[in-house]
């Protein structure tokens, strides 16, 4: 699905829980593409789990689940956007990326203001209900991240009941759950064209990416694995992008960096620079238990910045669908345009929502602990070896490996 707008707008309502992603540019910039998939092999790893959106265009997710929504917002600005993603009672993980190590994004909210704010955002587009489907890409090819899942076409999906729409209109994104399987199950992975899967081999995640990986950028806004509780944000990008500091204070954010300050893939080992959420309910389970929330990401000259907000805060302009991101606190995660452009290392990108299993990271932590919702293992906690033995025996582990979602709109800048 592609967008002819200079700037935009994206809203993606999850069935369970909300989660909105919140892109902003500046109107005078060249048109982009906001949803495009890369599929360059430079890198195997290049378009593992990010969602592109064009470096002029503002993506918002708005989820409109049963009682509870997740967004993402960024830091506040005239001309930015949000997206919230609403799951009735599941979390969502927009998209995952499959480089060395991804980080985490969360951020304190600021109390909704009580006076109806003025959007710089209108409708342009609303995909929900029984078309929800339409205008998707569905990625068919190996998963980058080296998950073993089977990414399927539209028609093999539906037929094999991994897509479909409930009887609360939502629509559903589902892993094959057979009992055992010899090989890799089958997914579904769709490009811009959300309950959050959760548990033990899990790789959930909502990102962009653009068409050359790692030349031009990534980022993940929401992603984990296994049982993680704590959302990790995380841009991956051509040499010369870093943070200005490490200092958490200084950079003015709520969320704590993992991965150090250089953000160029391919000089930390696919690395790049993330900030873990501090908030234990912005990922997985407890995500989901919590009703959802909203996640924000804001792309414009100021840099690109995300947001959490869990479901009790989330800001009335965002519920009102006129997202006014000035009044929304301090972010989660923030990339300052001062030592990494945005429209330099982020460019023509395409939004991305998949769920892979094992792969890179679930499969490197298995055995790992100490992390919020891994305090023990998962190989401890289900008594198996390895990601992959689990995942392959265990069909009905991955019953919560789902997204629910309500709808996406899209929004145009109005000046």
């Amino acid at each position: 699905m592609r967008l002819p707008f200079d700037t935009a707008l994206l809203l993606l309502a999850l069935g369970n829980t909300l989660v909105e992603p919140v892109f902003a540019d500046q109107n005078n910039l060249p048109r982009r593409h906001l949803l495009k998939r890369a599929t360059d092999g430079f890198h195997k790893t290049a378009l593992r789990h990010s969602a592109g959106l064009a470096k002029d265009l503002r993506i918002a997710f708005r989820g409109l689940g049963l009682t509870h929504p997740a967004r993402v917002l960024a830091p506040s600005q005239s001309n930015s956007t949000t997206t919230s993603f609403p799951h009735s009672s599941s979390s969502v993980s927009p998209a995952s990326t499959s480089r060395g190590s991804p980080s985490a994004t969360s951020s304190s909210v600021a109390n909704p203001s009580s006076t109806a704010p003025v959007s710089n955002w209108r409708l342009a587009q609303s995909y929900s209900g029984n078309t929800f489907f339409s205008g998707w890409n569905f990625f068919t090819g190996a998963d980058p991240t080296n998950g073993i899942v089977q990414y399927v076409d539209q028609q093999t999906a539906q037929s094999s009941n991994l897509i479909s729409i409930n009887g609360n209109g939502n629509a559903i994104m589902r892993v094959d759950t057979t009992p055992q399987v010899s090989g890799n199950r089958a997914s579904v992975r769709i490009q811009t064209h959300v309950h959050m899967p959760t548990g033990c081999g899990t790789w959930p995640a909502f990102w962009t990416d653009g068409p050359t990986w790692p030349q031009t950028g990534e980022i993940d806004i929401v992603e984990g694995v296994n049982d993680y509780t704590n959302n990790q944000a995380t841009i991956h990008t051509n040499a010369g992008c870093v943070l200005p500091t490490g200092n958490v204070t200084a950079l003015g954010i709520s969320g704590t960096i993992v991965g150090g300050t250089n953000c160029a893939a391919l000089e930390t080992g696919n690395q790049g620079c993330g900030v873990r959420a501090s908030q234990t309910n912005s990922f997985g389970a407890a995500f989901n238990n919590g009703g959802g929330g909203v996640y924000a990401m804001r792309w414009d000259d100021s840099g690109v910045a995300i947001y959490f907000f869990a479901r009790n805060s989330i800001p009335s302009d965002i519920t009102a669908g006129a997202p006014v991101p000035e009044g929304w606190g301090t972010p989660s995660a923030f990339w300052p345009a001062s030592s990494c452009n945005p429209f330099e290392f982020f460019q023509n990108h395409s939004a991305i929502l998949d769920t892979t299993l094992c792969g890179d990271w679930a499969s490197a932590v298995w055995t790992a602990s100490g992390i919020p919702g891994q305090e023990q293992s998962c190989a401890q906690r289900t008594g198996v070896a390895t990601c992959e033995q689990f995942v392959r025996q265990n069909g009905a582990a991955l019953s919560d490996a789902y997204w629910e979602i309500k709808g996406v709109q899209i929004y145009q800048s109005k000046s």
